[in-house]
Order: structure tokens, then sequence, then C-alpha cells
């Protein structure tokens, strides 16, 4: 078990790492008093937010946290078989 628990261990950092690095790319959702005053809502950006990359960004991310929970998850089964 000592190999498997190495390896989930390994896949838990990287997915952790793979998933501040996508977190850190997104932009901030705030638009504040300038946007209220200028209209932000009718920008290109918010016409088009499925195909922009902030949406892309926004999709990887759930499916990385949902690998993350189920690495732990499985990190934790295996370790908890040993003892």
């Amino acid at each position: 078990m000592a190999v498997l628990e190495i390896i989930l261990g390994a896949l838990v950092l990287v997915a952790s790492l793979i998933l501040i690095f996508v977190i850190i790319l997104q932009e901030g959702h705030r638009q504040g008093i300038n946007g209220a005053i200028s209209g932000g809502a009718d920008t290109f950006l918010t016409k088009n937010k499925a195909r922009t990359v902030d949406a892309f960004l926004s999709k990887w991310t759930k499916f990385i946290a949902i690998g993350f929970f189920v690495l732990v998850l499985a990190a934790i089964v295996v370790g908890s078989i040993k003892g």
C-alpha cells in the first residue's frame, strides 16, 4: 500500500497546484460603481461570455476541483485500509 499512497499523494499535490494555477488565471467579476455608470453589462465580453477565456477557465476549474476531491477521498480510503 505504500506505493499506492505515494502515487495518490503525488497526484493530489499535482492536482492542487493545477487548481491553484487555474484559479489565479481567472479574472475578478466585480465591476464596482464604474461598471454601473458606464454600462458594463453591455460589453462584448458579457454578451459572448461562453466564448471567452474566463468561461473556459471557469469550466475547467470545476472539473479539476471535482477530480481533486475524488483523489483526496481515494487517498483517505487507501490510508484507512492500512491502519
